[in-house]
């Protein structure tokens, strides 16, 4: 079987009405793959310790999603097709508080499932005690990626909880509801900044690449080789680990001097692009010794906020 493969300016010239624009979330089973990816990766990897309790993280994330059905915010998702918004939009002032009683849940099944260090006891007994105010600030800074505000350790905790409840909410649309937002390089859905692409294999997918949402898990069609920062189609490179995992890329831009990772399917079916993303540092700490900076964080591993001194 041989795949054909369009340049740039051959899917520009396609009916777009062909091309899948959203893949919203599989709700049975969009955790529970990211969480056996995870543990696939895991292995050997130099932060193995960490994907394995993320892997944890998932599949307890999987478990709360099978018991929300968050109800949808039908006068807010109104406004947003009026006015070409997100349709969900997790920075919006009226945002759902229904992260907060997922927290829980997910941090008691950590517990659950042992291997948990003093510092890490500490970091999940303070999100229990945290105030609502407190635990919505902290979800305001990670949501704009306001790094100064942003405390690492706990970071992730908040962010599964958030993701929980948007891809529930993400789930329950229809794809044809969700209105071209006016904003570049944001989700459509609900505004979330993407963690990295795939390009997918079968049925009516296949050969599109496709930008995946790092809180609500959707997943939105952008062309290739064009930068998903900046919108260049210029100075797009593709770097790799020799001996790597030849699925995963880091697709660069000399305009914006970013990078994001890409996955392949062709060449690795279970590619996942948070969990890929989130294993492979090594490709993170190459692509910062080339001069190139991540264009987002991976929402399971915040970076420490840089020092003014």
């Amino acid at each position: 079987m041989v795949q054909r493969i369009l340049d740039p300016g051959q899917i520009e010239a396609l009916d777009h009405s062909a091309i899948p624009r959203l893949r919203l979330p599989e709700r049975a089973t969009v955790f529970a793959a990211r969480a056996a990816r995870l543990r696939q990766l895991a292995g050997s990897n130099p932060i193995g310790g960490y994907v394995r309790l993320m892997a944890v993280l998932a599949e307890a994330q999987q478990q709360a999603l099978a018991h929300s059905r968050a109800a949808l915010p039908a006068a807010a998702m109104a406004t947003a097709q009026t006015h070409a918004l997100p349709l969900l939009a997790a920075q919006a002032s009226e945002r759902s508080d229904a992260w907060h009683a997922v927290l829980p849940r997910l941090l008691d099944r950590i517990e659950a499932a042992g291997a948990v260090t003093p510092a890490l006891a500490n970091v999940l007994d303070n999100l229990r005690a945290m105030p609502a105010a407190e635990l919505n600030a902290r979800a305001d800074a990670l949501l704009a990626q306001r790094f100064s505000e942003i405390q690492p350790a706990s970071a992730p905790f908040i962010m599964a909880a958030l993701q929980v409840i948007w891809t529930d909410l993400a789930s329950q649309l229809d794809a044809r509801a969700v209105p071209y937002p006016e904003t570049p390089g944001v989700c459509p859905v609900c505004g979330g900044a993407p963690v990295a692409s795939i390009v997918r294999v079968g049925a009516q997918y296949d050969g599109y690449r496709y930008l995946q949402c790092g809180l609500c898990t959707s997943e939105w069609h952008v062309v290739r080789a064009k930068c998903s920062a900046c919108d260049s189609t210029k100075g797009i490179a593709y770097h790799g680990i020799e001996g790597g995992n030849a699925a995963l890329k880091a697709e660069s831009c000399d305009a914006c001097h970013t990078y994001r990772k890409i996955g392949y399917q062709e060449k690795d079916f279970d590619f996942e692009p948070l969990a890929d993303d989130l294993a492979s540092l090594t490709l993170d700490l190459l692509m910062n010794e080339a001069g190139y900076q991540r264009a987002g964080p991976n929402p399971l591993l915040w970076p420490e906020a840089p020092s003014d001194a």
